[in-house]
């Protein structure tokens, strides 16, 4: 990955790669989750127990192979622990129902042993997995140690497993190290188990991308786009209009309410709610935030940790930044920017203004080209426009200051003091006509040229 952060943290679609394998086990019904990381790998518990508040973690002191990683959370699992799944944390679009299967399958046969395989056509560095003419599993094979004949298997090891835990712990000490890698190699308990006759199968996975690993950028951006797919097919099943699945990324925690439409480049992310009969045109960003029923998105609108009310429309190219609060039946225009504010129902904002630390009543409308000078370099103050307010072009509402109810301010009017109810306020400086004054200028000019 050619990063300072472990490999598992990378995200895919919105969280770490190894949060999607830790979801997958709790929905296949996993009881307890041992996560192994190695020297150097300290942010992975930092990192997980925010998300997952009761695993448990166990330090690989030595990287030194993946025999020696679940012989280190041997020691972390519970006394009455049966069967000991190994997952990866790499495999991202691992889903709940595969996993499923596999236990299903395993709990029915009689093995010690069983491998979720998978049968691609390019192979490439997966190990293969052995078997005799009869079909049974008799081992698996690194791609680094397999000759010219094993690498022409198309099916592979996954790297999952589910294990006997009396077997597994009999095992584990008996692996060496005898291979290209110098590693001690967990798929080596599959030869021990034959050797044994312990009994081994290999369960072939329905869809092989399921278990891919990830191992590069590359392959990160493929493992999103597979991710955010799923969730867009998801979505649409349950009532949701997406235009175009192929550009529309939707991360796993977001919800959408049915009869909305998405259109395409659009962004949901970290837990966006979006309710019923919503309209989200293209190039629109939505973080952390929530939009009610029968809303209007329009065209590069950016909302962030902002929360928007029933019958709202927002934009073109608008963007409220955290703590924006709209009310029902509000409308933003273009080249709006909201920050920290309250808009009361049904108020407006339409064009080319900036409302900072605010708090805004009912029924107001805010002219082109207001700011609410909220900074004066040292500290932010609260601007307040009661319900009822008019507030024309071009303004300038110098913080900390309140326009009174139903209160009326000039366009161009710099306002510095309070406003009472039901007053107009002007502070520009009167107009005034010279007759002729133009035509006695471009006079004078000609003249000297």
């Amino acid at each position: 990955m050619k990063s300072q952060l472990p490999k598992v943290l990378h995200p895919v679609a919105g969280q770490p790669m190894v949060s999607c394998v830790l979801q997958a086990a709790r929905r296949a019904g996993v009881q307890q989750a041992v996560v192994v990381y190695g020297h150097g790998g300290e942010l992975v518990p930092q990192s997980l127990q925010a998300t997952f508040s009761d695993l448990s973690f166990a330090r690989q002191e030595e990287l030194n192979g993946t025999a020696k990683a679940v012989e280190a959370a041997l020691p972390a699992l519970s006394a009455d622990c049966r069967e000991v799944l190994v997952l990866c944390g790499d495999t991202p679009l691992l889903d709940g129902q595969t996993l499923q299967d596999f236990i299903d399958v395993h709990r029915c046969s009689a093995h010690q042993v069983s491998i979720l395989s998978a049968v691609i056509d390019e192979p490439a560095s997966y190990g293969r997995i052995l078997r005799d003419p009869e079909g049974q599993v008799t081992g698996i094979v690194e791609a680094k140690d397999a000759t010219a004949q094993q690498l022409a298997i198309k099916e592979v090891n996954s790297g999952i497993y589910l294990v006997q835990r009396d077997f597994l712990q009999w095992a584990l000490p008996r692996i060496g190290c005898d291979n290209a890698q110098g590693e001690y190699y967990l798929p080596d308990i599959v030869g021990l188990a034959v050797e044994h006759d312990k009994g081994v199968g290999a369960v072939a996975c329905a869809d092989y991308t399921t278990t891919m690993g990830v191992n590069s950028r590359q392959e990160l951006a493929v493992a999103s786009q597979v991710l955010f797919r799923r969730k867009c097919h998801e979505l649409m099943a349950q009532g949701v209009t997406i235009i175009d699945p192929e550009r529309t990324c939707i991360e796993y925690n977001v919800q959408v309410g049915t009869d909305t439409t998405i259109y395409p480049n659009v962004y949901l992310e970290r837990g966006t709610e979006v309710g019923h009969n919503c309209l989200i045109r293209q190039g629109c960003t939505l973080i952390a935030s929530r939009l009610g029923d029968n809303c209007i998105l329009k065209d590069g609108s950016y909302l962030e940790e902002a929360s928007v009310g029933n019958s709202v429309s927002v934009g073109p190219y608008a963007h409220l930044r955290p703590g924006s609060q709209l009310d029902e039946h509000v409308k933003i225009g273009n080249f709006v920017e909201i920050k920290k504010s309250t808009i009361g129902a049904h108020s407006k904002v339409s064009h080319l203004t900036y409302i900072g630390d605010a708090q805004v009543g009912r029924d107001v409308n805010i002219g082109c080209g207001t700011i609410t000078c909220n900074y004066d370099g040292f500290n932010k103050y609260r601007t307040v426009l009661e319900d009822g307010v008019f507030v024309g072009s071009d303004t300038q509402l110098v913080a900390p200051v309140r326009v009174g109810q139903g209160a009326m301010v000039g366009a161009g009017t710099t306002v510095t003091e309070d406003v009472p109810a039901d007053s107009l306020v002007l502070s520009r400086v009167r107009q005034k006509v010279i007759g002729g004054w133009a035509a006695r200028f471009r006079h004078q000019q000609n003249e000297k040229s």
